[in-house]
């Protein structure tokens, strides 16, 4: 009985795995349109209202998609001093996000 409840951790744990690398290689294609900022580490930043979506664009050429951002995060990065600091301060860490486009390299 031992072994059969083993196999089955075991078999769980390897299906986990393969379902976590299956949804890190998905691609997500952006169609959210970008606008330029005057920035020295964000290039430009996009908005969905239908899918509470912020995409934000870096120098370096990484993308980045925030959800369930309201709308008015959106509008106060926009016309922040320093866009990099009120990213810093109210988007990264505080928002769900996925990784859409890497740096360049």
């Amino acid at each position: 009985m031992r072994r059969n409840t083993a196999l089955i951790v075991i078999a769980i744990v390897l299906l986990t795995l393969d379902s976590a690398a299956a949804a890190e290689q998905r691609q997500i294609t952006s169609r959210i349109a970008r606008q330029p900022v005057h920035s020295h580490a964000l290039a430009a930043v996009g908005y969905s209202k239908r899918l509470r979506a912020l995409e934000v664009e870096f120098v370096n050429g990484a993308i980045y998609r925030y959800s369930n951002v309201p709308p008015e995060i959106y509008h106060d990065l926009l016309v922040a001093p320093s866009q990099a600091h009120f990213y810093d301060a109210n988007v990264r860490g505080h928002f769900p996000a996925v990784h859409v486009k890497p740096r360049r390299r």
